[in-house]
C-alpha cells in the first residue's frame, strides 16, 4: 500500500465515526427527554395512588409501559451505534497494523463492515421508535381526557359533598 491510499483507508472510517457520534448525539438527547418524561409519570402515578386514585394510577401505568417501550428501543439504538463506532475505531487500528502484517487488512474490512451492519441495526431501531413516538404521544392526550372524566366523575358525586 502506498501512502495516499492508507490515507484514504483511514479517512472512511473517520467519516463514519463523525457521523455517527452526530446520531448518538441525537439518539442521547431523544433518550434523555423520554427518561424525564417516564420519571413525571412515575411520580404523578405514585402521587395518585397516595391520595387513592386507583383507576388513574391504572391509567398511567399503561402510559409507564408505553414509555418503557419507546425506550428499550432507543436504548438498543444506543447500544448498537456505539458498537458499530467503537468498530470503526478498531478498524482504523487494525488498517494501521496492515502496514505490517498484510493479512491484516481482510480482518479490519470484515469489523469494517460489521460496524456498518450495526450502525444500520441502530438506525432501524431509532427509525421505529420515531415511528411510534406520535402513537404515543395520541395516547398521552387520550390519558389526559380519561384523567379529566374521572376528576370531573368524583366533582359532580354527591358523596364528596359530606362533611
Amino acid at each position: 500500500m502506498i501512502s495516499i491510499e492508507i490515507f484514504q483507508a483511514f479517512v472512511a472510517p473517520a467519516i463514519f465515526i463523525s457521523a455517527a457520534s452526530l446520531l448518538v448525539l441525537s439518539i442521547n438527547t431523544r433518550l434523555m427527554g423520554i427518561v424525564t418524561r417516564l420519571r413525571i409519570f412515575h411520580r404523578e402515578k405514585h402521587l395518585a395512588i397516595a391520595e387513592g386514585k386507583k383507576k388513574e394510577a391504572l391509567v398511567l401505568q399503561s402510559q409507564i409501559e408505553s414509555i418503557q417501550y419507546r425506550a428499550s428501543k432507543i436504548r438498543n439504538a444506543f447500544f448498537c451505534t456505539l458498537l458499530g463506532i467503537t468498530g470503526t475505531m478498531v478498524t482504523c487500528l487494525i488498517i494501521g497494523l496492515a502496514l505490517y502484517i498484510q493479512q491484516a487488512l481482510i480482518v479490519g474490512v470484515l469489523v469494517f463492515v460489521v460496524s456498518i451492519l450495526l450502525m444500520l441495526v441502530g438506525l432501524i431501531f431509532y427509525i421505529s421508535e420515531i415511528s411510534i413516538s406520535l402513537s404515543s404521544e395520541k395516547e398521552e392526550e387520550k390519558l389526559y381526557a380519561l384523567i379529566d372524566v374521572i376528576s370531573e366523575q368524583k366533582d359532580s358525586d354527591p358523596s364528596n359533598d359530606l362533611p
